[in-house]
């Protein structure tokens, strides 16, 4: 402690008290000489002489004993007041020491209580804080699962996005087509325009055709008619032929029969040639010799044999027939 050893320090031994007057001392010349003589000893003369335990002693009238008898009491005596007034220093010393140490255990006892009162109080704070802590902990948990649940809606919100954006994409193409057609719309609309014209006039050209058709096919019926009579003419001219033709070949046969002329050998045509049917090999006039010509569908040269008419009007081929042909 601090305030401990704050009387006056306790002398070593065999040496004055520092705190207290010290008598002084005047020993005699003849005690001087007697130093050597141990306190243990005198002090037990001195009893023996004050209780007389040693039965009687002879008494010494000798002034050298008496004198010394003397000094070795003075000696003792000046010796039981040096361990008196040390004993007395040191009382004062430690009754001092003990009224510190009273002092610091009465603060130290004060300094407890107060420590301990801090504690109290450090210890309800530190309660109270770990019951803030604990709660902050269980909103802090809660926040945590809110935290994952809002990382969660923030994944479907992006792959939202991302979907969105994937339309909007899609949705920037088809619109960028649409208007690349719409930009092409006016030249759709003309070529229509021209479809529609062409149509008109394919029309038109059907109308002419249909009405050229039905003129080109009565006059087919009066060719029809026509070469009819004329096929019914030549079979009856071939019948006079063939009958004309044997009749030679038996007046030829009976002439060479009747001349006996064997060695000369007549042609049996000479005079009677065969004849030649129109439509075949050496017919001296073309198929359509004596029949009226055909105006709108001549016949091509060398197309021996064939009628001059055909079954419609050639000009037809030169439309698509994937067209309507007519009005609807």
């Amino acid at each position: 402690m601090s305030a401990r050893n704050r009387g006056p320090p306790i002398p070593a031994e065999g040496g004055p008290h520092g705190g207290l007057p010290q008598p002084p001392v005047h020993e005699p010349p003849v005690a001087r000489g007697l130093r050597g003589i141990s306190h243990q000893m005198l002090h037990d003369e001195m009893r023996e002489a004050h209780y007389n335990l040693s039965g009687p002693r002879p008494l010494h009238h000798h002034p050298a004993s008496l004198e010394e008898r003397f000094a070795e009491q003075h000696d003792v005596i000046q010796t039981m007041l040096i361990d008196n007034q040390r004993l007395a220093a040191t009382h004062v010393a430690l009754r001092q020491e003990l009224e510190v140490t009273q002092y610091e255990l009465q603060r130290a006892d004060k300094f407890a209580h107060t420590l301990h009162a801090e504690k109290d109080v450090e210890t309800r704070d530190l309660y109270e804080k770990s019951i803030k802590l604990e709660n902050e902990l269980q909103g802090a948990n809660a926040m945590k699962s809110e935290l994952m649940q809002v990382h969660m809606d923030i994944q479907e919100l992006t792959a939202a996005r991302q979907e969105l954006n994937a339309r909007v994409q899609m949705m920037t193409q088809d619109l960028g087509r649409v208007t690349s057609d719409l930009q092409q719309l006016p030249k759709v609309k003309a070529d229509i325009e021209g479809l529609k014209h062409q149509l008109e006039r394919v029309r038109a050209a059907i109308e002419h055709e249909k009405k050229s058709f039905a003129e080109s096919f009565e006059h087919g019926k009066v060719m029809e008619g026509n070469l009819v009579t004329m096929s019914r003419e030549m079979e009856k001219l071939r019948g006079e032929l063939a009958n004309v033709e044997k009749r030679g070949h038996a007046a030829a046969a009976a002439a060479a029969a009747a001349g006996g002329n064997t060695g000369v050998i007549y042609n049996a045509n000479y005079g009677n040639p065969e004849p030649v049917y129109p439509g075949y090999p050496g017919h001296p006039y073309p198929v359509g010799y004596g029949m009226p010509p055909n105006t709108m569908h001549p016949a091509p040269a060398g197309a021996e044999g064939y009628p001059q008419y055909g079954p419609g009007p050639g000009a037809w081929g030169a439309y698509d027939t994937q067209r309507p042909q007519g009005p609807r």
